[in-house]
């Protein structure tokens, strides 16, 4: 994939994000926190767990402490601090790969994971990871919306292509 193609991915990802998070909005906090038996148990712990791993992953791509001790961790029980917090890590995204170039995308990400392991990732396959990775968590928080009663947003990549 070119940088374009990731710059591409990094705006679907917050057009996607703010249309789930807009329909997450119309449930209450109880509701966005019911045990839905998901694995990350709600609608609240799935998006928690979606930023706390964007927040590895760039923390990774960028050299810094991530601070991040487990990937269920609750980094804000409350629901506008964490929507938030979601529009400044999806503007952290674009920042990233709006300042892709080639050379850098096929270079080698040397990195911990969660258990202090050493890693090595050409860092084209890590972006590709972090919007896969996205796009899958968005897809059981929609799945939860249903169960919720709330009617899910379109989150496809062809809506975004369309409106763009």
């Amino acid at each position: 994939m070119s940088p374009e193609s990731f710059q591409r991915m990094g705006r679907y990802n917050r057009w996607a994000n703010r249309r789930l998070y807009e329909a997450c909005a119309g449930l209450d906090d109880a509701e966005r926190k019911r045990d839905r038996q998901a694995f990350f148990g709600s609608i609240h712990g799935t998006l928690n767990h979606i930023l706390a791993a964007d927040r590895i992953w760039l923390s990774r791509l960028n050299g810094q402490p991530h601070g991040i001790r487990t990937l269920d961790q609750i980094l804000f029980d409350d629901f506008d601090a964490l929507r938030e917090a979601r529009e400044i890590e999806d503007g952290r995204i674009v920042d990233s790969v709006d300042a892709l170039d080639e050379d850098k995308l096929r270079s080698m990400l040397r990195y911990a994971n969660m258990a202090g392991e050493p890693q090595e990732t050409r860092r084209d396959i890590v972006y590709m990871h972090v919007f896969n990775h996205q796009t899958h968590h968005r897809g059981q928080a929609h799945g939860l919306l249903s169960q919720a009663g709330i009617e899910p947003p379109e989150l496809d990549l062809i809506y975004f292509i369309r409106e763009s």
